[in-house]
């Protein structure tokens, strides 16, 4: 294994170290306007938020055309990966097979696709994927909390799966921004299998008679939550809408995850329309600041060891100079790893309309499908990995639009 810490200071500094059978340590370094140059020209290619950045990001931006995918993958190679730590990876995988790097990046280059990093500077089209499996580390200094939950059920079912399957957001149409992202409930076969998988496994949550009725659900707010939590689980998977914080406001901890609630709901941000988002602060501060007999979040949402939020630029708390989002706030009210996304995800209907694939294609549904696989073998990170590995063959084989980074680079393993 490899740790890898970036750090901003003006210039962009690297620093690993490795273990656990390979011994050996290197600095890189970079200077600050061509970091700045390269993650700008970066984020001109990812989808953005709304109809138009979705549709920029189809029709002309980089992810969407495997030779302009490639030419960004190499410049930002150039820029931001030192090609000493390529050759020792090269020596340690001859000797102990693919090996692990665990990435810490800075605030600034947190956006970055490092899986796609086209590592080799020549033709042979070599991907950082290709070398290693790759998880983000949590920042440093998050800790922990104690989870000794409010209530908690005298019975608990620690294997239980909780399941938050694009829930209905109050006050908002299955077309609208906050609408729909999988689809119309039992029209995909796909998904349907999933939940019955986890069905014939063990306990699912919200307790379901067909895999059905486990989407686009009414009931599945806050409170309902912290009670399925506290009774004990072993994975949560939310499929639906994060609504992000501005980076240059830097309070990561405003962004938010819409669930069922509304706006009569206890919680710390504003409703909108008929709906009460639940935000980073409530799951990290609970009901504290909000009464003399509050409740810290860890207590009311302690989160299982395993969670994926795949939902639009979930992971991006790691943007901020303080991490205090949605994916820190899990690994702090007690989760050791959380699946999520480093930008806009978008929806296998976008696909449908805006690149014309038939209906029967659905990108995002192979996504959950993937990460679902992946939190239910015992090596995650790497059962992903395999999963983006394959994606990129596909993509190198054939470029087409289906295969592309838009999605599948967007996800990453956040680890304590």
């Amino acid at each position: 294994m490899v740790q890898v810490r970036l750090a901003d200071a003006g210039d962009l500094h690297m620093t690993w170290t490795w273990a656990r059978g390979a011994q050996g340590f290197g600095t890189g370094y970079a200077p600050g306007p061509d970091v700045d140059e390269a993650v700008r020209a970066l984020a001109a290619e990812l989808p953005g938020g709304g109809t138009e950045g979705m549709r920029r990001a189809f029709e002309s931006g980089a992810l969407a055309t495997y030779e302009k995918e490639r030419r960004l993958s190499r410049m930002l190679a150039e820029v931001l990966w030192p090609p000493g730590l390529t050759d020792q990876i090269r020596q340690v995988s001859a000797h102990l097979g693919r090996p692990l790097m665990r990435l810490q990046p800075s605030p600034r280059v947190a956006q970055v696709p490092w899986e796609l990093l086209a590592v080799d500077g020549d033709d042979s089209d070599v991907r950082l994927i290709d070398l290693v499996d790759i998880a983000t580390t949590a920042p440093a200094s998050l800790r922990q909390a104690g989870t000794t939950p409010t209530g908690q059920d005298p019975d608990p079912d620690p294997d239980a799966v909780v399941l938050v399957l694009d829930p209905r957001v109050p006050g908002f149409r299955a077309d609208s921004p906050l609408g729909s992202v999988l689809g119309q409930p039992g029209s995909d076969p796909a998904l349907l299998s999933l939940v019955q998988r986890r069905l014939d496994a063990g306990t699912v949550v919200p307790s379901v008679a067909t895999p059905a009725e486990a989407f686009r659900r009414t009931d599945l707010d806050r409170d309902w939550l912290g009670e399925a939590l506290r009774k004990g689980a072993r994975r949560l998977m939310y499929v639906g809408h994060v609504s992000g914080a501005p980076v240059e406001g830097g309070q990561s901890e405003d962004v938010t995850l819409h669930l069922c609630c509304g706006p009569e709901t206890t919680g710390m941000t504003e409703p909108v329309r008929t709906h009460r988002p639940l935000s980073a602060k409530d799951l990290l501060l609970g009901t504290l600041p909000l009464r003399a007999d509050g409740v810290p979040g860890a207590h009311l949402w302690p989160a299982p060891p395993r969670v994926a939020l795949i939902a639009c630029e979930s992971g991006g708390d790691l943007r901020f100079a303080e991490s205090f989002g949605l994916a820190t706030a899990m690994i702090h009210n007690g989760a050791q790893l959380v699946t999520a996304t480093r930008w806009a995800l978008p929806t296998s209907f976008a696909f449908h309309r805006l690149a014309g694939l038939p209906q029967s294609v659905r990108p995002l549904t192979e996504a959950v499908v993937a990460v679902d696989a992946a939190h239910e073998d015992h090596d995650p990170v790497r059962r992903l990995g395999a999963w983006q590995r394959q994606q990129l063959d596909r993509w190198r084989a054939d470029g087409r639009i289906e295969h592309s980074p838009l999605l599948w680079a967007a996800l990453t393993c956040i680890v304590r």
